[in-house]
């Protein structure tokens, strides 16, 4: 990684949290140590955890952070569960990684809580700096949060951004955890009543609390003005540590644009304009600190967000294209190779993603990001992240999952 972030002052830069995979600790801890803010991806942290012990877990890591997991028997429950010290020879069967339900099962819990604990802890290892966590309110409707919250916490947490959908019900969650009382949260059920998820701490470990927990510094992330109108009246400012403001050219998801347009076939469409930019000069007049993510990962974006009245900026495709991110190394070594060449062909889709948000395609050859390989592959919903759950016709919660093939979704 390149020493030259240590040139600028430190929590100026913002490693952005990048979904699955990609924000590894390893790169959390080098940010960190380096003067930035080091972030680990809670997203389906208990399926990476789980697909690493079954791997063998080759550095040892996981296992060696689980190790300082205050209820040794949880830790042990996960490790027996899924550990595999050979690794995963051709014909071995596999436990498979629990989907997350509403009634999950305690060693769902129990691997939610542990991977991300293990991933903060990790980050944190060797040095005294500050770790932040993303979270995504749309995995799962929210559903795993009170327990990803409860495992980053224990690792030491020092603060949360939360992304993709308004973050209800955080600072209230985080307070709850750290006082050890019972934890509520509330899914909402498509076509019917929300459901109000309770996790009660002391009854799942069987005893209390650590004594020395902190409530880390809440920092969500906005995208419009209109998400932070909604934002600020829902939450009370005084739990507002911090905002991260994502512009529609950043990375990833983004936010669905608001401006009606028609395209050149004469087809009605929406296309980012004014209303989708965020409204710097009104942030800052909250006297909240905020980094601007989204087109500013130069010195020169540092300028102009710290003289916006902002603290910094987030980056995530420079830190992506690290060594020490989740990337595959044959994908970053070609995305580097297109990028060298000025080649690059970067497109916001509003079909690409099951999510429904409109995504970022790098256009690289033989990948997705060509419209024939996608529409080539095999739907399959075998994470169950986007699952989110529905009213049945008898009263029963059932699930959906629009990565699911297209007539079983329909």
């Amino acid at each position: 990684m390149d020493s030259k972030i240590e040139k600028f002052p430190r929590g100026t830069l913002r490693q952005g949290g990048m979904a699955v995979g990609i924000s590894t600790y390893l790169l959390a801890k080098l940010v960190a140590m380096l003067g930035g803010h080091g972030t680990t991806s809670s997203p389906l942290a208990d399926l990476v955890l789980a697909l690493t012990l079954q791997q063998g877990d080759p550095s040892g890591d996981c296992r060696r952070a689980l190790k300082h997991f205050p209820y040794p028997a949880i830790a042990e429950m996960v490790i027996d569960a899924f550990y595999i010290p050979l690794g995963n020879p051709e014909g071995l069967s596999v436990r498979a990684v629990p989907m997350f339900s509403l009634d999950p099962s305690r060693l769902s819990i129990a691997l939610i809580i542990c991977a991300n604990f293990a991933f903060v802890w990790l980050a944190k290892e060797g040095h005294q700096h500050e770790i932040c966590t993303n979270f995504m309110v749309k995995v799962g409707e929210g559903g795993p949060l009170p327990y990803a919250l409860m495992g980053a916490v224990l690792g030491g947490v020092g603060s949360v951004t939360v992304g993709a959908g308004i973050p209800f019900g955080i600072p209230d969650m985080l307070m709850d955890i750290v006082m050890g009382r019972e934890v509520r949260y509330s899914v909402p059920i498509y076509n019917g009543e929300p459901y109000e998820i309770r996790f009660d701490p002391k009854s799942f470990f069987g005893k209390k609390l650590p004594s020395d927990l902190r409530i880390p510094n809440f920092v969500p992330i906005v995208s419009s003005r209109l998400a932070l109108d909604v934002l600020m009246k829902r939450v009370p400012k005084s739990s507002i540590n911090g905002i991260v403001v994502e512009r529609n050219v950043a990375a990833g998801h983004n936010a669905p644009p608001r401006t009606p347009s028609v395209d050149s076939s004469g087809v009605r469409c929406r296309v980012y304009g004014e209303r989708d930019e965020p409204d710097l000069e009104r942030i800052a007049d909250l006297g909240i600190p905020f980094w601007v993510g989204g087109g500013y990962a130069s010195e020169r974006g540092i300028e102009d967000a710290l003289s916006a009245g902002g603290t910094g900026i987030q980056v995530g495709t420079a830190f992506a294209l690290a060594d020490e991110s989740g990337m595959n190394p044959e994908v970053r070594k070609n995305a580097l190779a297109i990028i060298s060449k000025g080649e690059e062909q970067v497109s916001t889709r509003h079909d690409y993603s099951p999510t429904f948000f409109p995504f970022k395609i790098f256009r690289m050859k033989g990948t997705s990001s060509e419209p024939d390989v996608h529409n080539a592959r095999v739907r399959v919903c075998d994470k169950g992240a986007l699952r989110y759950p529905y009213m049945r016709s008898d009263g029963t919660i059932g699930y959906r999952c629009p990565a699911e093939p297209v007539e079983h979704y329909v």
